[in-house]
């Protein structure tokens, strides 16, 4: 097979594709070649990870303002022009978008030129991108029952988010690290860029739980932006001894396994890898993201029972701190929401997505 995936720009839209393209491989006979943006996240994590990389020269025409919007769609027919020309050379039994920049012109291309393709949408709100690729390409995979209602429902099949194989594997190797010795071992995430308005949150929580004697011990990632900010705040309060702050964690699986909550964002790749590990959560969203896709995402989780939501505008410090010192003096409700995210995971979403594009790559 010749899987032709196309999106990036950011961690989120990009490594499900990868996920994929190594599932593909390790079945064997498949060549893979990503089209991305030169600007995104792709241009160095897709060579790392060890497959071909073509890039458009295409924008976002949302929220870009008049001058970005025009530069924008003058780019269209030159992507969609670039795009025929890498079918030609590449001709793919079937092509993926994976949400991104480069995805919209890159499956529109290939489409109309009658190629076998397909979208995985991540979150339970899809772009304007996508659901307009959703009434062209001939399956829609997704993740969230909430994203069914925006695409054709013969279309849809709900598989889940690939996550890489070396991280599920290191996910579901994980067993419960902590000791029950009454200390809350929490972890925070931002995201590769942290999250500044998480950080203040949890900076601010801290300096109130330490004062009601609640023991706890902080992992928190901060983004290399913040890093030293964050460790100063934390230093002028006394609580350097307590927590440990990080510009980024190599290992997550080993961070995960050791932490009994994690504070962060809610993003789909996040969700996807703390319900296969089954951690309880405390989320976040972005206020800001697309569509407020974030909240929705986090809403799904909530209403599972495996996670609690604060919303960034409307919470402050003496919220989260109450949110964490109830869960603290509370081990039972820890257990039930990490049940409830273990019964959202979906492992082998990889696995079933490549089924599906190896039947479609086989249909006339």
């Amino acid at each position: 097979m010749r899987l032709l995936i196309a999106g990036g720009g950011t961690g989120g839209h990009l490594f499900p594709g990868i996920a994929l393209a190594d599932e593909a491989i390790r079945r064997g006979g498949t060549e893979v070649l990503f089209v991305g943006t030169s600007r995104g996240i792709e241009t160095r994590a897709v060579p790392a990870a060890g497959y071909a990389l073509e890039t458009l020269q295409v924008t976002g025409l949302k929220r870009m303002g008049l001058v970005g919007t025009l530069r924008g769609l003058v780019r269209v027919p030159l992507a969609l022009m670039r795009s025929l020309s890498v079918l030609r050379r590449f001709r793919p039994d079937v092509v993926v978008g994976v949400g991104g920049y480069a995805s919209g012109p890159m499956v529109l291309a290939a489409a109309l030129a009658g190629y076998a393709t397909a979208i995985q949408e991540q979150n339970s709100v899809p772009g304007m991108t996508n659901r307009i690729l959703g009434k062209l390409v001939r399956s829609v995979f997704t993740a969230f029952d909430e994203a069914t209602r925006f695409f054709p429902s013969r279309k849809v099949e709900r598989l889940g988010n690939p996550v890489r194989q070396a991280i599920v594997a290191a996910l579901e190797g994980i067993t419960d690290a902590s000791p029950s010795d009454g200390k809350l071992r929490i972890l925070v995430v931002g995201g590769s860029q942290g999250a500044r308005a998480v950080s203040e949150l949890v900076i601010g929580a801290a300096s109130i739980l330490v004062n009601k004697n609640v023991d706890f011990t902080i992992v928190h990632q901060t983004g290399s932006t913040d890093l030293g900010r964050i460790q100063g705040k934390y230093r002028e309060l006394g609580l350097d001894g307590r927590v440990q702050v990080q510009a980024f964690i190599d290992n997550m699986a080993a961070a995960y396994g050791a932490a009994d909550l994690v504070i962060g964002r809610a993003g789909a790749l996040t969700l996807a890898e703390l319900a296969i590990v089954g951690k309880p959560a405390i989320l976040v969203p972005l206020p800001t993201a697309a569509d407020d896709h974030q909240t929705k995402n986090a809403a799904h989780f909530a209403k599972a029972g495996a996670a609690l939501v604060l919303n960034q505008r409307t919470s402050n410090a003496a919220d989260l701190a109450a949110v964490i010192g109830n869960l603290a003096l509370d081990r039972s409700k820890r257990l039930a929401m990490s049940k409830a995210m273990r019964e959202i995971a979906r492992p082998r979403a990889a696995e079933a997505i490549v089924d599906r594009l190896h039947a479609l790559a086989k249909r006339p």
